[in-house]
């Protein structure tokens, strides 16, 4: 496994500025924002020589771009808003290779209108599961005609809220452009230690053929999120578990500051390819 983490962590709007700060840290690449070069997140266009910028500069380094920041609310209650997120990702595939990545990340959503990771009820209800299956199939024709891959996160607030429902998704879109961002946070807000590793554990048996890029943020005994190895989750069981399943892709620390990132990075490199507890 290799040791990345969210470039947005760190302070910087060029891709230089940024990749010193990563390198310094500890990490081997990274999970690119276009932000980090001074764009939005899901930009209108991108220029060849913007996206050439990032490639060169991770080079440089000797660092990888593991993947690139593509997230939208795929359910959306507005239609168009749903389709200027379409729009975006074709610009955001058509340069992933340039940026040196063939994985762009995506949030499946929540029909909360402002906020793509808050919980909604219409969340569970049939139609949204419908708009997100219609949405996906939109964007797994983009993945196809750029040749790239669509990593999607189970998040407890969006529509796949699970591993079960990751594994629905994969099963009805029946493509192999779609794998699975796991993380081990977003299996639960508050349980006993016994209970956070039954989760990863069937988690991992669930979705390990379709793995991509394992994130490591953490939890705090009361369900906020924090830096891995300041939380409640066994890092050394979900790890292990990963490797016992097969797993040798990124994986990418986030939800800590610049400041506590070197300390993650030692925490987590510690913990790489250790057996599963």
């Amino acid at each position: 496994m290799r040791l990345g983490v969210f470039a947005r962590t760190f302070p910087g709007r060029d891709p230089e500025t940024v990749f010193g700060a990563v390198l310094a840290a500890g990490f081997e690449g990274v999970q690119y924002n276009m932000a980090c070069s001074g764009l939005p997140p899901m930009p209108d266009a991108i220029e060849a020589g913007a996206a050439m910028a990032v490639g060169a500069a991770a080079r440089a380094r000797g660092l990888r771009v593991f993947a690139v920041s593509g997230t939208w609310n795929m359910i959306h209650p507005d239609p168009e808003v749903r389709a200027e997120g379409q729009r975006r990702l074709e610009v955001l595939a058509s340069r992933a290779a340039l940026l040196g990545t063939d994985l762009v990340t995506l949030c499946t959503g929540t029909r909360d209108p402002s906020d793509p990771w808050r919980h909604h009820p219409d969340n569970a209800r049939p139609e949204a599961w419908a708009d997100l299956i219609a949405e996906m199939t939109r964007a797994v024709a983009t993945a196809t005609r750029h040749d790239v891959l669509l990593g999607i996160e189970p998040e407890l607030g969006n529509v796949v809220n699970s591993a079960e429902a990751a594994r629905r998704l994969l099963d009805e879109i029946g493509s192999d452009r779609i794998g699975i961002v796991l993380d081990p946070a977003n299996l639960f807000e508050i349980a006993t230690r016994d209970t956070q590793r039954r989760l990863v554990s069937q988690a991992v048996d669930l979705l390990a053929d379709r793995i991509l890029m394992a994130h490591a943020k953490d939890r705090a005994a009361d369900g906020s999120f924090c830096a891995a190895g300041s939380g409640v989750i066994d890092f050394e069981h979900f790890l292990g578990t990963l490797h016992r399943a097969g797993f040798d892709g990124p994986v990418v620390a986030h939800g800590q500051t610049a400041a506590e990132s070197p300390v993650v990075a030692a925490f987590l490199r510690s913990r790489l390819g250790a057996p599963a507890g």
